[in-house]
């Protein structure tokens, strides 16, 4: 009978088993007086290398990339798997592999920190200056907080000196009680004729409602129900912020970090929709 030609040899040198699958997939040998074929090969996961039965095992074929690092020492039936960190004398039943390095530890020297990784990733300077910076900006947001609250005390205080004068002179609605009066140092905006004027408002007022009463008295364009036209805004006289047009005088003198007082000063400036305030209130007020 003619010999089937199918599958390959194991390629261990002394072998003669030749392997292949029939359509059957069920394994067979057929013997002759040169060769032996088994029809279920192996193939090593390793090398990949075609082997029979009786070889597939790395350890049986010699296999060639089994590399040094999983090297194991035989105690019994049982192999153990040396740890590769500098002295240490630990061994593991199952072989511990770093991803990195590819080399073999214990439980205990498994993560590159441990085992001192030589393909371990150190932290790079620049992450150290990006903390630096992060607590530089932290500690000068502190430091304007600081400079924000030693300024709010000399103005409560210059407040409480003023209040006397612009009682005297201040504009405002006559109708109002004397309880709900409070009174600002208002600076209008930089192409009015005149730089300042004393006002005052009723503290249960929304800062919209100010904000028509200041124009009015003033004299000034008032074009806020105009959309595409500037905003006449109240400005914060230490922050420059643009106050919001639907909190109140109460609230705003009653702010825990940035208050208004009653004889402080208020800006008053035109400002394009998307502004959220003033750069520099220096422009306007040269003593808070």
């Amino acid at each position: 009978m003619a010999e089937l030609d199918i599958g390959k040899h194991c390629q261990v040198d002394s072998c003669n088993l030749k392997g292949g699958v029939r359509a059957s997939g069920r394994r067979n040998k057929v013997k002759s007086a040169q060769f032996t074929q088994d029809f279920l090969p192996f193939v090593c996961d390793s090398c990949g290398g075609v082997f029979c039965l009786e070889h597939r095992s790395r350890d049986a074929h010699s296999c060639s990339e089994a590399s040094v690092k999983r090297e194991s020492h035989t105690v019994g039936d049982s192999a153990l798997y040396p740890c590769s960190f500098e002295d240490c004398k630990g061994k593991e039943l199952l072989p511990v592999i770093c991803p990195q390095c590819e080399k073999h530890f214990c439980l205990a020297h498994r993560h590159q920190d441990d085992h001192k990784c030589e393909k371990l990733e150190v932290q790079k300077p620049r992450m150290t200056a990006t903390k630096e910076l992060v607590q530089k900006i932290i500690e000068s947001k502190d430091g304007s907080k600081s400079k924000v609250r030693r300024g709010a005390k000399n103005s409560a205080t210059a407040a409480k000196v003023a209040l006397m004068k612009l009682k005297m002179h201040a504009a405002g609605d006559k109708g109002l009680p004397q309880t709900e009066r409070t009174y600002f140092q208002v600076y209008l905006p930089k192409d009015s004729k005149t730089s300042n004027q004393p006002m005052f408002f009723s503290s249960k007022w929304s800062v919209g409602k100010v904000v028509d009463c200041a124009a009015s008295l003033a004299s000034l364009k008032n074009n806020n129900n105009v959309l595409t036209a500037k905003k006449l805004r109240l400005c914060h006289p230490q922050t420059g912020d643009a106050l919001r047009m639907d909190d109140t005088l109460v609230s705003l003198l009653a702010h825990p970090e940035s208050p208004l007082y009653n004889g402080g000063n208020l800006i008053l400036e035109y400002l394009d929709n998307e502004c959220t305030g003033l750069e520099d209130v220096t422009e306007y007020i040269t003593h808070t």
